[in-house]
Formats: structure tokens, C-alpha cells, sequence
């Protein structure tokens, strides 16, 4: 355990080292500043229109309010969906870029596992990417409700199930790095990736259309890559419940808003998931031919 950590502190370091901590930063204080911007500038217009109607203000949980409420959930949609860019592009090449560089045979030479290198790189880059994006969280949370006043309901678990998500990429593709190149490993990630998304567009379609076999396929594509369904179930604990409400009368029609909390079982199989790629990624990288 000791060399796992020494490895995980060592991937923070070669983080800082590469400048991708300070690059993204730098990035994502940009990103921010634009979207609260734009935040300001509708909260603006609503309040406008509210005097222009006559009214003294805007109830923050009401219908008054969506357009706030959206631009809260589309915010943290992208927190997601960067998170999720993050995880596979920061850890594409864990394992596999330092076999295709020749580092590894110099860093394996001295009393480090294998298993613990792995392990010690999954620690390294999730508290990478966690942090990123917990950070990230906080600051469109934080920039909306000192903008507004508006808080999302449940924005602690939320933010939870977001992180649950970004946990899971990270060790799949830890994964993938024992298995493939770099290259590969990068394009089979985000096709598991899209797998889950798709299965969140089959399950919408199906409940419209009153599918059985579409619905059908949208929860297994969903237990295959559970990460869309972890955002959907986020994206219900940050609707008031007046969202709640439009989202069940609209029968779950919208793929990117889920009308339902996150079922405990798919819980327990996406942290089941991640601790399985892990543990794969050990024992495939222990029996491998450098």
C-alpha cells in the first residue's frame, strides 16, 4: 500500500509537473466567468420582466424562476460532461504511456509492485480529476446562488453522484491503459461512454412511444456504462419541485434531466464497476509481458 501512495503522489506531481492542473484552471476560470455572465445577464432580464408585470419579485422556486433553475441544471450538465472529458484524457495514457515511452522498465526496476503502480495511479488521477470537478461544482453552485439566491434542493448529492461518475471513468480507463495503447484505450472509453448516453435517449424514446423493448435496451445500456443514469439521477436532486413535476407530466421525455432518483442497486454496481476495472486493471497489468 505504501508504494501505491508513493506512485499516487508521484501522478499528482508529474500533473503539476506537465502543467495540466494550472492549464485547466486557467480554462475552467474562463468557462465559468462566461457562463455566469450569461447567468447575470438572464437573471437580469427576468427581474425586468417581473417589474415590468408589476411584481415586487420573483418566487426563486417557482415557474417565474425556470429560467434560472435551467441554466443551474445545464450548468452542472457541462461540470459533468467536462468531468467526464477529464477523466479519459488525463488518464488515457496511466499505464500505457509509459510502456510506449519506456519509462515503465525504469520505474518497475526499483521495489515497486505492479499491482501497487496501478493502483497507485488510479489514487493519483482521481484525486485529480475529483478535485477538478468539485471545484468546478462549487464554483457554478456558488456563482449562481451569489448571483440569484438560487440554490438547488439537494445539490450535496448531486454533486455525489457526479463524482461517483467521474470515480468510474477514471477506473476504466485505468483499465483500458493495461489492455491497449493509449490510442485505443482513448477511443474505447468514450465509446462505453456514449453507450451509457444512448441509453438514456432509448429509455426517453421508449417511455414516449411506450416501448417495452426500447425501454429495455436503455436500462441494460445504462447497467452496461451506469455514468448516464449516475447524471440523471443528479439531475433530479437539483430540480425544485416544481421541474419534478413538468419532468413525471412529460412521462421522462427529456433524455438529459432524469424524473426519478437514482435506483440503489445501479448504485452499488457503478461503485461495484469501479472497484472491478481496478482490480482488473491490477491483475491484467501483474501478468502482462512489458
Amino acid at each position: 500500500m505504501r508504494s501505491a501512495l508513493l506512485i499516487a503522489e508521484l501522478s499528482l506531481r508529474e500533473a503539476t509537473r506537465k502543467r495540466l492542473v494550472s492549464v485547466l484552471l486557467i480554462l475552467s476560470a474562463l468557462f465559468v466567468g462566461f457562463y455566469l455572465y450569461g447567468v447575470f445577464r438572464l437573471n437580469a432580464q427576468l427581474d425586468d420582466r417581473a417589474a415590468a408585470a408589476g411584481l415586487d419579485g420573483r418566487n426563486l422556486n417557482s415557474l417565474s424562476n425556470a429560467g434560472v433553475m435551467y441554466a443551474t441544471l445545464f450548468g452542472m450538465y457541462l461540470v459533468f460532461f467536462l468531468g467526464a472529458l477529464m477523466s479519459v484524457l488525463a488518464t488515457v495514457s496511466a499505464v500505457s504511456g509509459d510502456i510506449e515511452s519506456g519509462v515503465m522498465q525504469s520505474v518497475l526496476a526499483r521495489p515497486v509492485g505492479r499491482a501497487g503502480l496501478v493502483l497507485g495511479r488510479w489514487l493519483g488521477f482521481t484525486v485529480v480529476n475529483v478535485g477538478y470537478v468539485a471545484l468546478l461544482s462549487a464554483a457554478i453552485l456558488g456563482g449562481i446562488y451569489a448571483i440569484t439566491g438560487y440554490l438547488p434542493p439537494e445539490p450535496l448529492p448531486a454533486v455525489g453522484l457526479i463524482l461517483l461518475a467521474v470515480t468510474l471513468l477514471t477506473g476504466l480507463t485505468v483499465l483500458g491503459s493495461t489492455l491497449f495503447t493509449t490510442l485505443a484505450n482513448g477511443i474505447g472509453v468514450f465509446v462505453l461512454y456514449g453507450v451509457g448516453f444512448t441509453g438514456g435517449i432509448l429509455g426517453s424514446i421508449g417511455s414516449v412511444a411506450d416501448s417495452p423493448t426500447l425501454a429495455t435496451l436503455g436500462r441494460f445500456a445504462n447497467a452496461l456504462m451506469p455514468t448516464n443514469a449516475l447524471w440523471l439521477g443528479a439531475s433530479y436532486h437539483l430540480q425544485p419541485d416544481i421541474l419534478r413535476q413538468l419532468g413525471a407530466a412529460a412521462r421522462g421525455t427529456n433524455p438529459f434531466v432524469g424524473s426519478a432518483p437514482t435506483p440503489t442497486g445501479l448504485l452499488v454496481w457503478a461503485a461495484a464497476l469501479t472497484l472491478l476495472a481496478v482490480s482488473a486493471a491490477m491483475w491484467r497489468f501483474s501478468r502482462r509481458d512489458l
